[in-house]
């Protein structure tokens, strides 16, 4: 049995090592066969040697869970004395994990069962007493690695599961080589690009000096980018890991947002656009979908706004092939001209006017559903109205700002710093000081850097766990939700 590892609050692996020193060279270093990998920042990443591990709050147990930041957690009492074990199969080569709760055991999202073993596959993400309490990430370190990620990549990261999938490629969980700390990796083929020859090779240079600019960002309401890797066939973009979920998300599961909450919220946005923009970035592709939130907790939260750089890898003809006839949030003179046409930053504007839109209201501007105009049509013509049926209780201040933002003559819209100049935004003192003080907040963020060799090859990560908020149909008033998905 392995001796017990208490958990602890640990930004880095330092504590475990693969072995300890040794000056004698018939010393073998104990096989790490599987490696537990905390997603929480209440438990410790940790290097499997033995065949049997028990994590609980009992003394006994390998793996004690009774630190008192865990112990203050809500979640603690759940946890049995012996919650789990991880038993290694010598001779049928497999590894189980037996569920001894009352509360249950969960491996990618389904309950095991109480006394029940299952299989722990490779990159199996385990929770406890709830699905959505996620702690580790199993890795199967005998588990081939993908070759198809370039070595220069994986000397530094190790790949764990798929957390997101779009248009241009995979997003992957990913932990550095060293501290375990967490990023996620966002990976577009190039075959997306159907560049050749001579315009393949300027594309290729333009990433190259895009990439050093993507790095220089730094701003709170913008998902920093930490690692680019140009590859002949890719590009692998290491950026900061939020867990509070999308706004999109958000907004389904709220119905619509207060009037208050979508200010707060809306301010940070046009805040980071304003930062892009100040830089020589236009998203291009705002949307509901590319804002996260920090927090899973509560909609007093910091956004974070990502993909921006996507916009510096993919030209508007491109751009526009993905959106597969539902355009909701493209401005009108993108669509006129199928993409093709000179346009300026002014169609972030539009983006932000619609996204501003749903989040008071919780359905879209524009309507399939409408009789005899196709969605596109609506957009160029600006086709659309804030019914009293859903706008009564909505000032007027903000539908004006939401007509400058979503006006079809680009030379009239707002620009961003117009938008933060309005009113509705400019004149809320109280709003701007909350903004003001979750973004800059008194701690610091700290850069990843490799350190001591871990239990993440080489251990251990934090964040708080994602909480799942349930769907519901319809909105506290009864009526249905439209959000268009």
């Amino acid at each position: 049995m392995a001796e017990p590892v208490p958990t602890q609050i640990t930004q880095g692996c330092d504590e475990i090592e693969d072995s300890a020193p040794c000056e004698e060279d018939d010393i073998q270093k104990p096989d790490i066969w599987g490696r537990l990998l905390s997603i929480n920042k209440y438990f410790p990443s940790i290097n499997l040697t033995e065949d049997e591990y028990s994590l609980g709050r009992g003394k006994k147990c390998s793996i004690i869970i009774d630190s008192k930041e865990v112990q203050a957690t809500k979640l603690f009492a759940t946890y049995s004395s012996v919650h789990f074990k991880i038993i290694r199969d010598t001779v049928k080569n497999y590894v189980y994990i037996q569920d001894l709760s009352s509360n249950g055991t969960f491996v990618n999202g389904d309950k095991i069962g109480k006394n029940k073993r299952r299989v722990l596959d490779n990159n199996a993400e385990i929770a406890l007493a709830s699905k959505t309490n996620r702690v580790y990430v199993y890795i199967d370190t005998h588990a081939k690695e993908d070759s198809t990620i370039p070595p220069t990549v994986r000397d530094k990261y190790i790949l764990s599961k798929e957390i997101g999938r779009g248009a241009y490629g995979e997003v992957k969980l990913c932990f550095i080589r060293g501290t375990c700390d967490r990023f996620a990796m966002k990976i577009i083929a190039k075959k997306h690009f159907t560049l050749l020859g001579a315009q393949a090779h300027t594309f290729n240079r333009q990433i190259e000096l895009e990439c050093s600019i993507l790095r220089a960002l730094d701003h709170p309401c913008i998902i920093r980018v930490y690692d680019v890797y140009d590859t002949p066939n890719a590009v692998y973009i290491v950026l900061e890991l939020v867990e509070g979920g999308e706004l999109f998300d958000r907004v389904v599961a709220n119905g619509q947002f207060d009037e208050s909450t979508t200010k707060f919220l809306f301010r940070q946005m046009c805040l980071g656009v304003k930062y892009l923009h100040d830089q020589s970035i236009t998203h291009r592709d705002l949307k509901p979908e590319n804002v996260l939130l920090t927090s899973p907790d509560t909609n007093e939260t910091l956004v974070k706004i990502t993909d921006f750089g996507l916009s510096r890898f993919i030209n508007e003809t491109t751009l526009m092939k993905t959106f597969c006839g539902t355009p909701n949030y493209l401005a009108p003179e993108v669509l006129s001209t199928h993409g093709e046409g000179s346009y300026s930053n002014k169609v972030d504007v539009w983006s932000l006017g619609v996204i501003l839109y749903i989040c008071l209201v919780g359905y879209p501007p524009f309507n399939d559903s409408i009789s005899g105009t196709p969605l596109s049509d609506q957009i160029i013509k600006g086709l659309y109205t804030f019914p009293d049926e859903f706008w009564s209780e909505v000032s007027e201040s903000v539908k004006d700002l939401i007509r400058k933002m979503m006006c079809i003559d680009p030379v009239k819209r707002l620009t961003i710093d117009g938008v933060l100049e309005h009113p509705w935004l400019a004149d809320d003192y109280d709003n701007t000081a909350r903004v003001n003080k979750i973004m800059f907040p008194s701690q610091t963020i700290s850069t990843p850097s490799a350190g001591k060799r871990s239990a993440c090859d080489d251990e251990s990560p934090s964040t708080k766990p994602v909480d799942e908020k349930p769907v519901e149909n319809n909105y506290a008033s009864g009526r249905p939700k439209r959000v268009k998905h």
